[in-house]
């Protein structure tokens, strides 16, 4: 029968060939790892961007509301993530359309306006 040894050596053996698995799994799984925080870093700043987006429109959409001209309420306010304002849809003069464009231009994080907006006389 084996002595106390045997098990002792048994249990060194064992315990070696799991730290061995743990090493070679974890080291085969480091880059996933690393490409998921890599991955997880930018989606965080997604919704910071959207949200950033958002407020502008709105500070736009608001202004323009506020101007109480029946023309701009066809008008839609696109921004992206770098402060850019798309404005596209119909006004009923190029007054109201400058109107538009001055309004967006001149809200807080708006860096540029492309105007888009079309004179459409009402029948």
């Amino acid at each position: 029968a084996p002595g106390p040894g045997f098990l002792h050596t048994m249990e060194i053996h064992v315990n070696t060939k799991i730290m061995t698995a743990c090493f070679v799994v974890a080291t085969l799984l480091a880059p996933v790892a690393i490409r998921a925080a890599e991955v997880g870093e930018k989606d965080r700043t997604q919704p910071v961007a959207f949200v950033k987006d958002s407020a502008i429109t709105t500070k736009i959409k608001t202004k323009l509301a506020a101007e109480k001209l029946s023309s701009l309420v066809k008008i839609r306010v696109d921004t992206d993530a770098k402060g850019m304002v798309v404005l596209s849809g119909t006004a009923r003069s190029q007054e109201a359309i400058d109107k538009a464009a001055s309004i967006a231009r001149d809200t807080e994080g708006v860096d540029s306006v492309q105007n888009n907006i079309k004179v459409k006389v009402d029948d």
